[in-house]
């Protein structure tokens, strides 16, 4: 007999929910996850495998349960004046994400986001027991401090998700959104600078907020400048009583002793690892003035990929797309799709794939 999810005993509040994910495929051009198409250079590479079979000598060992190098380097990296006691890390930033839904969600409690945002907000939300509040943001996908601030004071979440920049649309946020978000609730503030590498250099990162806002965090991950998607690092910077907080609801030992090492040694190339970012950015600024010429309307972007929109069927766009080797996302957004900026050849393979599919201009 043949049991269906229905069949089982699971949640009244997850049933209805679909898991996330994204279409995978042998393509030879996948643009679809916003990764870092640049593999990792090649020593670089030797340098982390080094770390990894040190560490293996000691596997029998737990794991450093408080990842004290790794948090070290980190605080290292982002700067401003921050200590390892302000640094918090885990497999991935949606785990980092999960443990603060844990802390600081869960039944009877509500997140809100402002839509379209990071489709795992609600997904985490929902699994962690919290309801979640889909804000609006304008009709060009921008969120204004005074319109933020007031729907949060309209709905009184516990926790607030503010994309900077936004995913999937690569809009910019300014300072002044987070500063009147945090001034208009009692909440946790979440700050998610996933794609905060490829903004321009001169624009402050939302870290140089946090001294004297206790309920404000600031998430990172390595997956997308450091080209680390497949080691699933992710971490957070906030007030060292926000950290704490965060191991009450922590699995024992949960970040490997093999992920500690390879991390804390990729984080020693950070110039090294980060020399591609300027690479991607002009990849990312050509796609735009392409689609835009092509005829599409290419939303501003500050991440690693760029929302166009004008496209009449999004479907038929990306199953020709696909037809033609080129993997890339349809998001959702009615006459919109999603492409992340790859390497030299990879943006040059989706152009030429999406002009033979036929102009709009």
């Amino acid at each position: 007999m043949t049991v269906r999810l229905d069949d089982l005993p699971l949640r009244d509040d997850l049933r209805g929910m679909t898991p996330y994910g994204a279409p995978q495929a042998p393509l030879p051009v996948a643009l679809n996850v916003n990764e870092n198409t640049h593999p990792v250079p090649s020593d670089v590479a030797d340098d982390i495998l080094d770390a990894v079979a040190r560490a293996l000598r000691d596997v029998n060992r737990y794991p450093d349960r408080e990842f004290t190098t790794l948090r070290e380097a980190f605080a290292q990296y982002l700067g401003h004046g921050l200590g390892a006691e302000q640094i918090w890390a885990a497999n991935g930033s949606n785990e980092v994400l999960q443990h603060i839904l844990q802390a600081f969600g869960g039944p009877g409690r509500t997140a809100m986001g402002f839509a379209p945002t990071y489709s795992m907000y609600p997904i985490l939300t929902r699994a962690t027991g919290a309801r979640w509040i889909a804000g609006e943001r304008e009709h060009d996908f921008a969120l204004s401090a005074d319109s933020a601030a007031a729907q949060v004071r309209a709905h009184r979440p516990d926790i607030v998700f503010l994309c900077a920049p936004n995913n999937p649309t690569g809009t910019p946020l300014r300072l002044d959104v987070i500063e009147a978000v945090c001034d208009a609730t009692d909440g946790v503030v979440i700050v998610d600078e996933a794609y905060e590498e490829f903004a321009p250099r001169d624009e402050p990162s939302a870290v140089t907020l946090l001294p004297g806002r206790p309920r404000l965090v600031v998430s990172r991950t390595m997956s997308k400048a450091f080209a680390f998607a497949g080691a699933r690092v992710g971490y957070l910077a906030a007030d060292p009583a926000f950290v704490d907080a965060l191991r009450l609801v922590r699995l024992p030992y949960h970040l490997s002793a093999l992920t500690q090492a390879a991390a804390t040694a990729a984080l020693g190339h950070a110039d090294t690892m980060l020399s591609m970012v300027d690479e991607i950015v002009a990849q990312r600024d050509r796609i735009s003035a392409t689609v835009s010429a092509l005829g599409y309307t290419a939303h501003e972007s500050w991440t690693n990929f760029v929302l166009f929109g004008g496209v009449d069927d999004p479907a038929a766009t990306w199953k020709a797309l696909y037809d033609r080797g080129v993997l890339i996302r349809d998001v959702g957004i009615a006459n919109h799709l999603r492409v992340s900026a790859g390497t030299e050849d990879e943006t040059t393979a989706f152009l030429d794939a999406l002009a033979s599919v036929g102009s709009r201009s």
